[in-house]
């Protein structure tokens, strides 16, 4: 249990640094237009290690805690870290599939690993029960509704990131364990099927399966916010930037000086 809690203690000092320095979080978020054009492929680990606010850490963390410790116990390090980071990886993988042509789209936190640690559980302990459901059952709703919220809005990165992971968690978990494809295979079938098919489709014919936004209530994720403010405040730079060569520097507001000065520090 002790790398449990080492990841646990380094993600939430990493998170509260970045609280107080959003520059961190812009130098080591996962960004599309860093990883195709600077091929910065650190960022597939390093944006798991910081987080959008005090909820977003808390409830991954707790996750971590309650699934990590019981992996960790049970199977050994080795295997709680490969599906940990891989499971990272892989959530940011799909991200990076769905989100391929907006490249401004950043996220951060450790969902996919998050989510790779529960859906492992799920093949490897197949009597697990999760929000009193059995573990199999969860995880089957579960994806029906990632697929769906993926579907009705492509922005939704924190949705691809939670499929990811958790598809390349449960990968992971069979090919340490072999003897899991057989005991659980209607289990993998009824999870991965669906899935693949969808991907598939949505790479080769995403016209498909999108669906009007404006027919689907708008739910935010903590990195839907992220990305909103961020993009306001390059907005709000954007603006006073303008001001300044239309006019020069004296035609700025009190106001307009002061969110200059803030921008600049960060």
């Amino acid at each position: 249990m002790y790398f449990t809690f080492f990841l646990l203690i380094l993600t939430s000092i990493t998170s509260y640094l970045g609280f107080k320095d959003s520059s961190l979080i812009d130098k080591y978020a996962f960004s599309i237009n860093r990883l195709l054009k600077q091929k910065d492929y650190k960022l597939l680990i390093t944006s798991g290690f910081f987080h959008i606010n005090w909820m977003h850490l808390v409830i991954n963390m707790f996750v971590l805690f309650s699934f990590g410790t019981g992996i960790e116990g049970e199977s050994g390090i080795v295997t709680f870290l490969l599906i940990y980071f891989f499971s990272l990886a892989g959530g940011n993988l799909l991200s990076l599939l769905i989100h391929k042509h907006q490249p401004h789209y950043t996220s951060v936190g450790a969902s996919g690993a998050i989510s790779g640690l529960i859906f492992s559980c799920i093949v490897m302990y197949p009597q697990i029960r999760l929000f009193f459901l059995p573990g199999w059952i969860f995880g089957i709703l579960y994806i029906a509704y990632t697929l769906y919220a993926i579907r009705a809005n492509r922005r939704d990165v924190g949705h691809a990131a939670h499929l990811g992971g958790g598809l390349v968690g449960m990968l992971v978990a069979v090919m340490l364990f072999p003897h899991l494809i057989a005991n659980n295979w209607l289990i993998l079938l009824a999870i991965f099927v669906p899935t693949v098919l969808f991907l598939f489709i949505m790479v080769y014919k995403p016209e498909w399966i999108y669906i009007n936004n404006a027919d689907v209530r708008r739910t935010y994720t903590f990195e839907d916010r992220y990305n909103i403010e961020k993009n306001i405040s390059q907005s709000d730079i954007d603006s006073i930037l303008e001001k300044i060569n239309k006019k020069g520097m004296q035609s700025l507001t009190r106001e307009e000086r002061q969110q200059l000065e803030h921008y600049s520090k960060q």
